[in-house]
Order: C-alpha cells, then structure tokens, then sequence
C-alpha cells in the first residue's frame, strides 16, 4: 500500500473559522484520509494554525494580552472545534513552534547560500508616534476606488482591489491611530523568484495535468504574467526571526520572515512536531525528503492559496537545492458563500464552525458541505437547501431506512439478526446494483471529486430503499414470514455496509451504525466488490439493538430561526 501525506491549508489563527474554511480545506483533507486509510494506506494527514503576521498582533493588542499568548488561547479554541467536526488529524501543530523556526531559518540559509535571496532597499511607510515601520496591514485609511474607509495598506476588504500604503487617503497606524506618517528607507529580504521562474515552470509542468483545472489554470496564469521577486520580510515584532548568524544587520533591526514564507514550511514544521513526541518511532524526514520517501504528497486549499502553494512555495524548495518532498496534486476549491454574499463575523452574517456545532451534530454538516463542495464553481450556502439536504438524504434515505429497518424486525423477530431462506432473484440483483456502485462511490473518491462521490453514497443508501419497497416485508411477513427474515437481514447487512463506507463523510453516525450490532471481531475497514455481492458479513444470531434516532428532520420553524439568527436572506 502506498504512503500518502496530507496536509490542508493552515487557518489563521485569528477568529473562529466559518463554513467556507472547513469545506475549501479541512473537511475535504479529512475525508480523503479517513478514505484512504480504510484502504489499507498509511496516511500522514498534518495542519496546524497559521500564527505570525499583523492580524495576530492587532488582536492580541485588541484584547490587551500578549501575542503568543493570545496565540495559545486562539490555538485550543481552534483545536476544540475541528475536534468538534470530527477531524481526524495525525497532528495539528502551531506554526510559532520552535521546530518550524529552526526549519524556516535553515531554508532561508539554504537559499541565500544559492544567491536566491538578496537584500534590498525599499522605501516603506514609518510611524513616527510608533516609532516604527509599519507593515501594510498596519496602515488604514480611504480606499481611492470605493471609499471604503477602513482599508489596509495591502488590500480593500470591501472591493477587493490590491492596493499600496502610498494609495490609501487619510492614512494613519493601525496600531495608535495616528496620521505622522512618512516614507522612509530600509533593508528587506527578496525571494529571487524571477531567477527560479523557468524551473518552477518546468516543475509545474510535470505535475498540473493532475491537479483540478482550477488549480492548474491558476498557477498557470501567475507564470504566464511572470514571477516577480518578492519581500519575504516584514517589520514585527511577532514571527520568525532573520538569524543573526546569517544577516546580522537586519535580525539587530528585529526583522522577521514574511507569514507567507514561513506558513508553508510550517507543514513540514508540524511534521517534525508530530515526529519529536515519539522520536523512537516517528522519522519526519521519511514524509519530505525525497531520497528517503516513496510519498504521494496532495495539498487541500481554497482558490486564493493556490498561487502560493503552486509557485511560491514550490520555488522556495527548488531553491535550497535540497531533496524536498513537493506537491503532487494541489486540490482547489472555489468559495462557498452565504446567500450570494460573502460571511461576515462583523455583520453576524453566515454560519460559522462553533455555532454549527451548537445547533446541530457534525455528521449534519460534514455531509452536507462535501455533497455541496464548491469543486468547479462558487456554491452558496442557504437553509433552504441545508434543510432538503438533512431531510431528504439524512434523516429520509439513511436513518429511516435504518430505524425502520431494526425497529421492524425487532419487533417481529426479537433482539438479533433473523435467519429466514436462502437469497433469491431480488438479493441477486441488489448485490450486483451494490457492487457496481461502490465501485463507483471509490472511483470518485480515488479522483478526489467529492460532489460525485457523496452522490455515489447516496445511490447506494436509495438501493436500499429501493430493495425494501420491492420486496415489503410488512407485507411479505404475511405469507411468507421466512421471505421477510431474509429481506431483513440482507437489509441489515446494507446497514452494516453502510456504516463502514460512509465513515469518511459521516464517522459519528457510521460509528452508532455499525455499533448497533453485536458482531465479535468486527475489524472489517472496507467492504470488497465480493462481500458488496454477497452481503453476508451478519450472520443470523448476532445480537442489535436499535440506536437513537440517527437523523432528525428540521423542520420550517428551524428553517426560520436560523435564518433570522444567522442573517439568512434570499435577496
């Protein structure tokens, strides 16, 4: 079996993360995993929360505490969430780890000592009432293009538009509010990107026709317009420091490396992390050195990573001439929105992860959002469609089918499974419709296009229904009671299969599925295209019970009460 390593793009530490976050990144990476390793893979899925750069230190100053330790409180608070969702990660590490200093301070090294990083003089925005030099998100002012007037100096979050400090009107410090601005020189360290252009070029070129056309077709186009040198240092007093060993000019002014240079290797980071808790046992260097690994590597993010995970981290490791372990399929994802629009926490608009979790189990929203994943367009989310998703898929085609199914026979044939006669035309074709969709259902999940494979899974709990509409065992207990004890154990062998492929989607509720039965020495972690055939994994005898309702219906009170509470709207 093949080794694969997953990571999912780092979420920032700054903020609880809404719906859009966990289906473009986390979710998926999950999912894939968990897939896999029921297949018999050994999987490495690695994240871990983004915590450098100035949104970090304005919010920390917002709440009056030390950064690293507002980093810490927002890390659990992060943690307790994706535990919540039932993330299955190897490690969730922290980028301000000692580990991933030390390796984002030997690759800056590495790539000085190749001549791909230079020092430069650029002219940047000072604060005299600071005494300092701003970073771009450290200066707010007008945006030029829509007015809005809270715009930073790098972007306007109301138009989007990319922006210089130089261009905002009425700029002033984010950090005292002060207007004494001017412009003056200093020293900053540039990634050579251009230099690395033509064999990060030729790199992408080996592998994009793999990647989704979204990721692909992104990387392509920031090659086509052609790969610029870039600052990879900024003026915090948060982050990874320049090390004086190497610049000591440049670590006395308290430089640190941009975010967006160390975050990436923070996958390796939290690897080496993972790694120094059992080192006897545990051999980091085994997943990102490639002379020494045999690893599919796949990389899940939302669309406005791609350019960074597709060239500039790439050129990162090119250029430290090392054997690193690169990425072999990018998996991209368009937004999900909210309404048409974007989630807002200022505006209370949208769904975000720790209310999901208040108002209904993870298994209800883990389904829905791979089901709806935004894989090759923007997709919005509205309780309308959440709601005829739980109902109709969840609670109608999946937990009916299971209550109906246990809560019938038990009544009729007491507490195990019934032994009835020998399988016949109907059982034959079932097996067959069952086989050929699960084969479908891991074909889908082996491409990683998850919207055709929730609809694979779904076709395979509507099978069920089908056959139990068919055969009507409420009926055929009326004339012939061995008929109807065959119909029910074939039906609770579906349930039993169910449970064990349905576990990357819905683990919690697989887990009640499959505990329902009393099977000794149940380590079945897939179902092959025989056994899918056959449906015989419960033997007549083995002892269930009927678990609590899996699903339960929302209904159209719920449906308003979201809305009104989470600013729902079908303008």
């Amino acid at each position: 079996m093949a080794r694969h390593l997953i990571t999912s793009a780092l979420p920032y530490i700054n903020g609880i993360k809404h719906l859009g976050n966990m289906v473009g990144s986390m979710l998926p990476a999950d999912v894939y995993s968990r897939y896999l390793r029921q297949r018999g893979h050994e999987v490495l899925y690695i994240c871990a929360t983004d915590e450098h750069g100035t949104p970090a230190e304005l919010a920390a100053k917002e709440q009056g505490i030390p950064v690293d330790e507002f980093c810490a409180q927002a890390h659990n608070a992060q943690k307790a969430v994706y535990d919540g969702f039932n993330l299955a990660f190897d490690y969730f590490g922290r980028s301000s780890s000692p580990q991933n200093h030390e390796i984002t301070q030997e690759i800056a090294r590495e790539l000085k000592a190749n001549g791909f990083i230079e020092e430069r003089a650029i002219r940047q925005v000072y604060s005299n009432t600071d005494g300092r030099f701003l970073p771009d998100r450290y200066i707010i002012g007008t945006c030029p293009h829509c007015g809005y007037d809270k715009a930073r100096g790098d972007q306007c979050e109301n138009c989007t538009r990319v922006l210089d400090p130089t261009d905002l009107i009425d700029a002033r410090s984010a950090i005292s509010g002060s207007s004494d601005l001017e412009i003056r020189e200093t020293k900053h360290l540039f990634l050579l990107q251009s230099a690395l252009a033509g064999e990060v070029e030729a790199w992408v070129d080996e592998r994009a026709d793999n990647w989704p056309v979204l990721a692909s077709s992104i990387a392509r186009k920031w090659l086509t317009e052609g790969l610029h040198d870039r600052a990879i240092t900024r003026d915090l007093d948060w982050g990874v420091p320049v090390p004086a060993d190497t610049w000591p000019d440049l670590a006395a002014e308290g430089k640190v490396f941009y975010v967006w240079f160390d975050a990436p290797i923070e996958y390796i980071g939290a690897t080496k992390e993972w790694a120094d808790q059992d080192p006897e046992n545990r051999d980091w260097r085994s997943w990102w050195w490639e002379s020494e690994a045999d690893v599919h590597y796949t990389e899940f993010m939302g669309k406005d990573n791609v350019p960074f995970h597709s060239v500039m981290f790439p050129a990162t490791l090119l250029g430290t001439r090392s054997p690193w372990k690169k990425v072999d399929v990018i998996k991209a994802f368009n937004w999900l929105n909210y309404y048409g629009g974007k989630f807002s926490t200022s505006q209370r608009r949208g769904v975000f992860t720790h209310d999901a979790l208040e108002i209904l189990p993870a298994d209800y929203w883990r389904y829905f959002m791979m089901a709806n994943a935004p894989e090759s367009d923007d997709s919005s989310f509205t309780w309308e469609h959440f709601t005829a998703t739980v109902n109709k898929d969840l609670a109608d085609t999946l937990g009916n089918f299971v209550n109906r199914v246990l809560s019938f026979s038990r009544k009729r044939f007491g507490d195990a499974v019934p032994e009835g006669g020998e399988p016949g035309e109907a059982e034959a074709r079932l097996g067959e419709e069952i086989a050929r969709l699960l084969a479908e259902y891991e074909e889908q999940m082996e491409a990683i296009q998850f919207r055709k494979a929730a609809a694979a899974l779904r076709a395979l709990w509507s099978a069920g229904n089908s056959y139990l509409e068919e055969k009507a065992p409420w009926l055929e207990i009326k004339t012939n009671k061995e008929g109807a004890a065959l119909t029910l154990r074939t039906a609770m062998n579906l349930i039993h299969l169910y449970a064990v492929v349905s576990e990357p989607f819905i683990p919690a509720s697989s887990a009640a599925m499959r505990a329902a039965f009393d099977l000794r020495d149940d380590t079945a972690t897939w179902v092959t295209q025989e056994e899918a055939k056959s449906l015989t994994a419960l033997t007549p005898g083995v002892p269930f019970t009927v678990p609590p309702v899996l699903f339960a219906k929302l209904t159209d009170e719920d449906l308003e009460t979201y809305k009104e509470r989470f600013g729902g709207s079908d303008e």
